[in-house]
């Protein structure tokens, strides 16, 4: 298989120019985790562009609070207990919203989009990380199949800030066969248009992976200790 740079085919990665784009794709990623410290002009070298928009996307990121001062230093943030608990309930929130307005309001090219999401999903449950993309892309199929630009964008700084973690619930073993299954009790609902049986599958869901994330935490708590 030959060690092509996936990038290089990527129509949906940012212009060389978009330095904020850039940054946050590397988080986004995991390139660059929670702690980890964000020199200026390495990443004006590593993507290619002159230090001054790098500079601005970094300050942009501070204002957001995707990055934090540590001395003269920018890191990215992580998520305490507390910031963790509020972000997964404004998400179940938003996510639910949107999955009864994806009920509603889903063409059925969408709904096939997302049952195709599904099936594709199950050949990766063994690779955490690679199902964890694809979670991501399930979950934004449904914010767009809402059909409500403002949530929409809600959403992508709620997800956005999902990159501050520093792990992914479907490491669990056994949850991401449980995901897939509650992803199509989710695409079963959209598709029948019921609205009230949509919001409850999706917010269901984002309450088990809560669940899952807050055992993980504590166990690696425990192994520490």
């Amino acid at each position: 298989m030959p060690d092509a740079d996936p990038r290089a085919t990527d129509v949906s990665r940012p212009p060389p120019q978009d330095a904020y784009a850039l940054i946050l794709e590397s988080i986004d990623g995991g390139l660059y985790g929670p702690g980890d410290r964000l020199v200026e002009s390495e990443l004006a070298e590593r993507f290619g562009v002159s230090r001054t928009p790098v500079r601005e996307a970094l300050q942009r990121l501070e204002t957001q609070g995707m990055l934090v001062r540590d001395g003269r230093s920018l890191i990215v943030a992580a998520l305490d207990h507390n910031a963790l608990s509020e972000l997964y309930v404004v998400r179940g929130a938003l996510e639910g919203l949107a999955a009864r307005l994806a009920a509603r309001h889903a063409v059925p090219e969408e709904v096939q989009v997302l049952r195709a999401m599904v099936e594709a999903d199950r050949a990766l449950v063994d690779d955490p990380r690679a199902l964890a993309r694809a979670n991501r892309r399930f979950h934004a199929q449904i914010h767009r199949a809402s059909h409500n630009r403002f949530l929409v964008r809600q959403l992508d700084t709620v997800h956005r800030t999902m990159a501050l973690l520093a792990s992914t619930s479907l490491a669990a073993e056994g949850r991401g066969h449980t995901a897939l299954q509650e992803h199509e009790r989710i695409v079963a609902a959209i598709e029948e248009g019921d609205a009230a049986a949509a919001e409850e599958a999706l917010r269901d869901h984002i309450s088990r992976a809560f669940v899952t994330r807050l055992k993980l935490d504590a166990a690696k708590v425990e192994a520490a200790g």
